[in-house]
């Protein structure tokens, strides 16, 4: 079964703290949700009309565990206390067997 992905882009961050608070909550919401941070932030060289602001990578065991773990209740609050703090790319993606 080939795995899901949570790929988030942030175009910008105009505020940090809802950021700080927003990473509390969904790092307990990702866990709950079983899924696996790759890349957190970190170097990034961008290229074309890439973004070179913060990328995460979350690995989730299945394309449908990752849509779960979005649409969880634990999520969807973390999602409140971000509301306009950034803007950002978010994508759930499946992955290749």
């Amino acid at each position: 079964m080939p795995k899901g992905y949570w790929v988030s882009v942030y175009r910008t961050i105009s505020d940090p703290e809802k950021l700080a608070a927003y990473n509390k909550l969904a790092r307990l919401a990702v866990a709950a949700g079983g899924g696996r941070v790759l890349v957190r932030g970190g170097r990034v060289v961008a290229h074309d009309a890439g973004i070179a602001e913060r990328t995460v990578l979350i690995e989730f065991d299945s394309f449908e565990q990752a849509v779960a773990a979005r649409e969880s209740a634990a999520y969807q609050q973390a999602l409140v206390v971000l509301s306009d703090g950034v803007e950002r790319d978010f994508r759930i993606v499946e992955g290749i067997d």
